[in-house]
């Protein structure tokens, strides 16, 4: 092959000629270097190395073994690890359910939420699907905040929990589950006395009885009741309206004849000469009438 230096100076062409030859000599420079790089022309021959695999059985019993340590979120990765392992297996099963009870146990909630939800999707009929599902809704129970601030967990522990009730009531979770059902009520109509203490005290008396209206329309058997329906009737007393004043009293005294909040209310309607009396078409005798005492 012939070279052409046409058309450059001499300088040039002697500069074009060198780089030619280099050209010439890369190649086989190139081959000698990636040689130097693959492992198979070496005289030890490439071996991969092959991880040899864990019975389920093994990995399982060092997740026991780590939980009986309190060696909790150690548990929770073997069982995760048995889970990715041999995923759809019966281990793999019994191991998420594990899972779910180490994070729990660590107080890692937001994890033992995930695995219990995961459970739930993937073995929605199995015996220990109750478990799963009161795991879920404890771990939302366990993270409840005072009254003062957001209350999302709460709600979600509300939810989660009566899901166990309703949809096992013969596990042996339901018991416990109704009772923190309660406790979660409580805490929600708590957070709604507060904000309506709050409006009242500012003297937005609408805004105060929209706060205890919800307590009496959806919080009727918390420990709340009897303070939002004394409020109602101050609330409205405050803006005039005598009638659903009367009927908070009456509504009150015929359910806590011998709470110090009716002793309270009726002291003020006598303020304004007024008795407690119910009005039937009032929404507070609708929204009590289901909830009667005696």
């Amino acid at each position: 092959m012939r070279f052409q230096t046409r058309n450059l100076s001499p300088k040039g062409a002697r500069i074009a000629r060198s780089l030619f030859a280099l050209a010439l000599i890369l190649p086989m420079a190139a081959c000698d270097t990636i040689s130097n790089f693959n492992p198979f022309e070496k005289e030890e021959k490439y071996k991969p190395e092959i991880t040899p695999s864990v019975p389920a059985e093994t990995i399982y019993n060092e997740g026991l073994g780590l939980l009986q340590k309190n060696e909790f979120d150690s548990a929770a990765k073997k069982f995760s690890d048995l889970d990715k392992q041999y995923p759809f297996s019966v281990w793999s099963k019994k191991a998420l359910i594990l899972q779910t009870y180490a994070y729990y146990t660590g107080r890692n909630y937001e994890e033992a939420i995930n695995s219990g939800k995961r459970y739930l999707t993937l073995h929605p009929s199995t015996p220990d699907a109750a478990y799963a599902a009161y795991m879920v809704g404890m771990s939302y129970y366990n993270q409840i905040p005072d009254v003062t601030r957001d209350q999302e967990r709460t709600e979600k522990a509300l939810l989660a929990l009566q899901e166990v009730v309703t949809r096992w009531p013969q596990s042996e979770y339901a018991s416990d589950a109704k009772f923190k059902i309660q406790v979660t009520k409580d805490q929600l109509a708590g957070r709604e006395m507060t904000v309506g203490r709050y409006y009242l005290q500012k003297r937005n008396y609408t805004a105060a009885i929209n706060r205890f209206r919800l307590v009496v329309s959806q919080y009727q058997t918390t420990n709340q009741i009897e303070e939002a329906l004394a409020r109602l009737a101050e609330a409205y007393m405050a803006l005039g309206i005598v009638a659903e004043a009367q009927t908070a009293g009456a509504i009150l005294g015929h359910n806590f004849p011998d709470s110090r909040w009716y002793k309270d209310t009726y002291a003020l309607l006598q303020t304004k000469g007024l008795e407690p009396r119910e009005d039937g078409g009032s929404w507070m005798s609708k929204a009590m009438r289901a909830f009667r005492i005696g």
